[in-house]
C-alpha cells in the first residue's frame, strides 16, 4: 500500500501501544508521520529506538515530546508541522491514542475506608484528555486548513464504554463522551471531507492496560472468550487504521468499529 507522498498522519500518543504500532505501519506504507507524545527522559532511550525505525521507513517523520492537551503544546505541534510539510502537505489522518486518565475508584472498599476516591477535577481532566480534546484538535486543524480534501479522524475507545470496571469510572465517562464527539464530527464535518470513527480494540497488553487494577483478570477472560485464541495485538489495530486511510474506506463514517477477533460477541468458555 502506498499513500500520496503529501499525506501526513498526526498521532497523539504515539510512543507506545496502538499509537506507536500505527506510526510504524503507516510509515512503512509511505505516509509522513508526526508523533506527539509526553514521556520522561528515562523512557527516551527505548522510545528513540522505535522512532529511529520509523525514520528509516517513512518519507518524513517528526516527533514532539510535549503536552498535547495544552493550548501551547497544540500550537507548537501545528506550527512545526506546517513548517515541515509546506504548502503541498496535508493531514490525511488525525489519530487520537492518548491514554491519560484517572483510575481512582468512586467508592471505597469495605476494608479500606481511607482509600482516596476520585474527585470532580479528576473526572473533568480525564474526560477532556481522553474525550473532548479530540474535537479541539480537529477544529484547530480545520481552521488552519491543514486537512486533506478526504481525511480521517480516528480515536481509540474501549469496552468500558458499556461495562463498569472498578477504578474505570472516569475513563468510561471519557469514552462515552469521545464516541459522542466522533459522531458529531462525522456529521458536522462531513461536508468538508472529514470521516470520523472510533476503534474498539479487544483486550491488548499495552502499558495503558497494565495500569488498570483488574488488568490480569481482563487478559485471562479475554483469552477464554476470544474465538481466535489470543489477545488483540497493537499491530491488529495498526493494520486496520491503515485500511481506513485508503480511498476505498471513504464511506465508513460515524461508527464504532471493533477490532477484536470476535472477542466481544463470544461467550466466556469455562
Amino acid at each position: 500500500m502506498n499513500y500520496n507522498s503529501n499525506y501526513w498522519a498526526i498521532i497523539l500518543g504515539g510512543s507506545s501501544g496502538f499509537g506507536l504500532a500505527t506510526a510504524k505501519k503507516l510509515g512503512r506504507s509511505g505516509m509522513n508521520i508526526c508523533i506527539v507524545h509526553r514521556d520522561r527522559k528515562g523512557s527516551m532511550e527505548r522510545i528513540e529506538k522505535d522512532f529511529e525505525e520509523i525514520r528509516n521507513s517513512a518519507p518524513n517523520m517528526i516527533s514532539l515530546n510535549l503536552d498535547a492537551l495544552s493550548q501551547e503544546g497544540r500550537k507548537q505541534v501545528l506550527d512545526r508541522l506546517q513548517e515541515v510539510m509546506g504548502s503541498q502537505g496535508k493531514v490525511r489522518l488525525l489519530f487520537h491514542s492518548i491514554a491519560f486518565g484517572n483510575l481512582k475508584p468512586i467508592a471505597p472498599d469495605q476494608d479500606n475506608s481511607q482509600q482516596p476516591l476520585i474527585e470532580e477535577e479528576d473526572m473533568a481532566r480525564t474526560i477532556y484528555s481522553m474525550g473532548t480534546s479530540l474535537l479541539t484538535w480537529t477544529q484547530e486543524l480545520f481552521q488552519r486548513q491543514m486537512f486533506a480534501q478526504d481525511s480521517r479522524v480516528l480515536a481509540m475507545t474501549s469496552e468500558g464504554n458499556s461495562v463498569a470496571w472498578k477504578g474505570y469510572a472516569a475513563i468510561s465517562a471519557a469514552k462515552g463522551v469521545l464516541e459522542s464527539v466522533i459522531r458529531s464530527i462525522a456529521v458536522e464535518f462531513a461536508a468538508h471531507g472529514i470521516r470520523a470513527n472510533a476503534i474498539q480494540a479487544g483486550v491488548t497488553d499495552t502499558p495503558a492496560l497494565r495500569l488498570i487494577p483488574s488488568a490480569e483478570k481482563m487478559k485471562t477472560t479475554a483469552l477464554l472468550r476470544n474465538p481466535l485464541g489470543r489477545l488483540t495485538h497493537p499491530d491488529d489495530v495498526a493494520n486496520f487504521v491503515s485500511l481506513l486511510c485508503t480511498d476505498e474506506a471513504a464511506w465508513v463514517n460515524g461508527t464504532v468499529l471493533r477490532v477484536d477477533g470476535g472477542e466481544h460477541i463470544a461467550a466466556c468458555i469455562s
